[in-house]
């Protein structure tokens, strides 16, 4: 085995990989949980509260984490100036039941 390979914190460079470490998992409630190196998290931009999308491909055991895009927030004034004539839909009468007073 070469020694030069592995730094003290199990971290193996590869020229295929940017980073790859040995992590554990452990119970987490009734999940399992694993801890991302600081290297691996700071190399893809994961930060406290990041959202990240798994990927699991059974057939080659294989897991990929990946950041997800935020959602964007609109707001009405964004959503109301995409509203044309062509995307507007008619008044859609339902008619009245019980004791509307409209």
């Amino acid at each position: 085995m070469d020694e030069n390979k592995y730094t003290r914190t199990n971290q193996i460079q590869y020229k295929e990989f940017d980073f790859i470490s040995t992590i554990t998992a452990q119970k987490w409630g009734n999940s399992l949980g694993i801890r991302i190196p600081k290297e691996a998290a700071d190399s893809i931009g994961i930060k406290p509260g990041s959202e990240l999308e798994l990927q699991v491909f059974g057939n080659e055991n294989t897991i990929t984490l990946k950041t997800k895009k935020p959602k964007k927030n609109y707001s009405l004034e964004e959503l109301l100036t995409q509203i044309t004539d062509e995307n507007r839909h008619a008044e859609i009468d339902l008619g009245s039941e019980g004791r509307e007073m409209i």
